[in-house]
């Protein structure tokens, strides 16, 4: 009686794992399929120099009808690139170095018709911009960024450079925060784009 009871126990913990198995699958592929690939890698470079490993990158980006709605209500855009550095180690875990996220900030002015795209580097980084596609042009173009200084790599040393763009949806207001749940037209990223390079 008493192993029948513990079989009965050890199975439903199994079932129960299995249940928030699939919930956590299903919610996952829930969520790739409301991501809308509106952002793609065209070509991506990794170079190092005297001082840095640096990147210099060019994104294709559609703004979905709905998005480019909220702009021009007023509603500012944030597009982050995200990057991951991490250094291939034959016995051990690869090694990831820190790499600082990206930030550019896409907003319309209705006073004076123009678009205006801040990259938060310095002061006076911010510019305006007659029209939409001259604006998105700032922020699909990676020219120059630094990954990681020279000094915290290791010569000879396999590094893989991971990058996406993607819309950070945690910066629109609550409201629309609830429209990434529900509509692909809300959800912006490229694919993660992987380069390889030994400095």
């Amino acid at each position: 009686m008493q192993r029948r009871a513990l079989h009965s126990t050890w199975w439903g913990e199994r079932r129960s794992a299995c249940r928030r198995w699939l919930a956590l699958l299903i919610a996952t592929m829930m969520m790739a399929a409301l991501w809308a690939e509106s952002i793609t890698v065209r070509s991506a470079v990794v170079r190092p120099t005297d001082e840095a490993l640096v990147i210099d990158a060019e994104f294709d980006i559609a703004l979905t009808a709905p998005l480019e709605a909220a702009l021009v209500r007023g509603t500012p855009l944030y597009f982050a690139l995200d990057t991951e550095i991490t250094r291939r180690r034959a016995y051990w875990f690869d090694e990831t170095l820190p790499s600082a996220q990206s930030v550019r900030r896409l907003t319309y002015s209705p006073l004076t018709s123009s678009y205006r795209v801040d990259t938060g580097r310095a002061l006076g980084s911010a510019a305006n911009y007659s029209s939409l596609d001259e604006a998105l042009r700032q922020i699909r173009l990676i020219r120059g960024r630094t990954l990681v200084e020279r000094k915290d790599l290791r010569s000879g040393a396999v590094y893989e450079v991971s990058i996406r763009l993607r819309l950070d949806t945690s910066q629109l207001p609550k409201p629309l925060q609830v429209n990434t749940l529900v509509s692909r037209e809300w959800s912006l990223g490229s694919e993660w784009y992987r380069v390889v390079v030994t400095p």
